[in-house]
């Protein structure tokens, strides 16, 4: 399609496995003069972003389709800014950017070097009380977080603030909370029940699963044709580089083949794209044998459950995969009884499930997850991509109100086979994570599809009267759906630094005054003084009748005080000191200028947080 009128982007799909499932192999650019004589072909393999197994092997690899090669050579003036598609998110961020063509902060991201990894957030989370392992004290059930002390108000006020956005400050947009578990004719009309899978391998000897699309494997083979092997990995990390150096170490074990050539490039591919003959050859990462490996299967997300007190065909039920589909099938009660027009949105704050293979990267992929939708219902005739871009402005305003940084951000817009069968167009916004470029939102234009199955599947029809006129029609839908999980680690990632004060380093969270879990810390200067200890008491109670999470803590001196907070992320600290006594005014310091320090009176401070903690509309 026109990018614009100076370049073109193309975006090659090709088609394996016996389910005919489509991956997206390559991207290019091209000028808009060379694509007059036709397409560019990409003049890269498929590259992906860590042990890997190695096993012996004879079997041959797949290639480029021959398309793509004859458009290479024919060599028609393309751009050389050839991307992979394929696996995107592992890409550096900048090049990540350069695919999606769509990155207003792009340059800024590709300076931008995180002060903490994933592991360091992980250990934070559970040192502070942010998030822990669910059960943990019996080893920790594998996809599944609960959320501590300080995690629950950071969720809370991520919800809340959103609630009150998209919710308290619109006339077009009201609530709904619908149950997690419901009639399977839900999920049968949806198409949840046939459809909603992932590619799964087993290991026949560990008994083991994998998610096949994230199961990495490389044949091995010399430059003069000689084939060593083949190499395996889950993916996590650098994946080429960690399945190299598996390469390496399997032509050192193969000496008797040793022909004095060099190791060819290795072409990375994941499990749907092995045939039959090569799946048998590929080490399994489990026990690194090769022949233990199934080929790709269909695998179900959704979680089963029965209800009622017999166990049987007729009591299956589900717990729902997303929430979206408790809102369309109460779409007609909900404009009965509120009496909105087109356009307006039903908004759903809710607990989702999904059976998850590999759940990883901490709660960026869980199993039980949480997610904040709006179902938004336009007239069909309306233009569904100015109202399509209206949404997506929205999310990225209030992603930016509530503190993620802009330049950690950016656009991918899925476009021809990428789009779910349903869709008429998406865009997802991405986060830079410390693991890589994923997913943090989308907005899809959904068309009539889910109002139409479930109107099909239950008879009752869908239809919206235009008032005052004849016409009636099925809403087209705007979906913007954001993971409030997701969000969490994104604020966390985005709101982490360092710095130095006086020579000490400390650690702390930058969030928003109006996420932040503790908003004000109370302190008297000395403990054993009780005039200053009921000062400062008298002034949280104050606090807390005004709604705001405040921490009270005598413990340790000042400084030591000071950066509990900071690492916490607690915006505002007041200390009641001997001053207090006399004029009731109190020390107040903001955490993100702790040098400088002013006073004010005491009955000032519920005013202030008032004013410093509003949610930026």
């Amino acid at each position: 399609g026109i990018f614009s009128n100076d370049l073109v982007v193309g975006l090659m799909y090709q088609l394996h496995g016996p389910g005919g499932l489509r991956r997206p192999v390559a991207v290019w650019v091209q000028s808009a003069a060379a694509a007059s004589l036709g397409p560019a072909a990409p003049a890269c393999a498929p590259s992906r972003p860590s042990s890997a197994s190695a096993a012996g092997a004879s079997t041959g690899g797949s290639m480029l389709p021959a398309t793509a090669l004859a458009a290479l050579a024919a060599g028609r003036g393309a751009l050389r800014c050839r991307l992979t598609a394929r696996r995107r998110a592992r890409l550096p961020f900048k090049h990540r950017c350069m695919a999606t063509l769509q990155d207003p902060a792009g340059e800024k991201a590709g300076d931008f070097k995180y002060k903490i990894d994933l592991e360091g957030l992980v250990s934070l989370c559970k040192r502070r009380g942010f998030v822990f392992p669910s059960g943990e004290i019996y080893g920790g059930f594998g996809g599944f977080f609960d959320y501590g002390p300080l995690g629950a108000e950071l969720k809370n006020n991520l919800k809340r603030m959103w609630w009150q956005r998209m919710v308290h400050s619109r006339d077009d947009v009201t609530g709904l909370d619908s149950s997690i578990i419901s009639t399977p004719a839900v999920h049968k009309a949806s198409g949840h029940v046939d459809n909603f899978s992932d590619p799964m391998v087993d290991c026949t000897e560990s008994k083991k699963r994998f998610r096949a699309d994230q199961l990495m494997w490389a044949k091995v083979e010399l430059e003069d044709g000689t084939e060593i092997g083949y190499v395996s990995m889950v993916e996590d990390g650098d994946v080429e580089k960690a399945l190299e150096k598996a390469a390496k170490k399997l032509s050192k074990e193969q000496k008797e083949r040793d022909t004095g050539a060099n190791l060819k490039k290795l072409v990375v591919k994941d499990m749907t794209e092995a045939t039959e003959e090569e799946v048998r050859h590929i080490p399994s990462p489990a026990t690194g044998k090769p022949g233990t490996l199934t080929g790709a299967r269909a695998f179900n997300l959704m979680f089963e459950t029965n209800v009622g007190p017999y166990t049987d065909a007729a009591s299956t039920s589900y717990l729902r995969p997303e929430t979206a589909q408790g809102i369309f099938v109460n779409y007609k009660q909900v404009q009965y009884v509120t009496r909105m027009k087109i356009p307006f949105g039903i908004a759903q704050i809710g607990k989702a499930f999904r059976n998850e293979i590999t759940p990883r990267q901490f709660i960026f992929r869980s199993r039980e997850f949480e997610q904040m939708e709006i179902e938004y219902f336009i007239d069909p005739e309306a233009d569904f991509k100015t109202i399509q871009e209206e949404w997506i402005q929205e999310m990225w305003d209030f992603l930016k109100a509530i503190g993620l940084k802009e330049e950690l951000m950016g656009r991918e817009v899925h476009e021809g086979s990428k789009l779910a069968h349903y869709a008429r167009a998406c865009t997802d916004i991405v986060f830079r994570y410390p693991f890589g470029v994923s997913e943090l939102l989308g907005v899809a234009a959904r068309g009539e599809y889910d109002l139409q199955q479930h109107s099909k599947a239950s008879g009752e029809a869908m239809e919206y009267q235009v008032p005052g006129e004849k016409r009636k029609f099925v809403p087209h839908v705007i979906e913007p759906s954001l993971g409030v999980d997701r969000l969490f680690l994104a604020l966390l990632s985005s709101a982490y630094d360092e710095d130095e004060i006086d020579g000490e380093k400390r650690s702390l969270l930058r969030f928003h005054p109006c996420v932040a879990p503790i908003t004000c810390a109370i302190f008297p200067l000395l403990k054993s003084k009780p005039e200053l200890c009921e000062k400062a008491r008298d002034l949280a109670r104050r606090l807390r009748m005004r709604g705001w999470n405040v921490l009270y803590d005598d413990a340790g001196s000042i400084g030591k005080r000071y950066r509990r907070s900071d690492e916490v992320g607690t915006p505002f600290c007041c200390t009641i000191d001997f001053q207090t006594l006399e004029d009731d005014t109190i020390t107040l310091r903001r955490r993100d200028d702790p040098m400088t320090v002013v006073r004010r009176r005491r009955d000032e401070i519920p005013g202030f947080l008032d004013e410093e903690c509003q949610l930026p509309i």
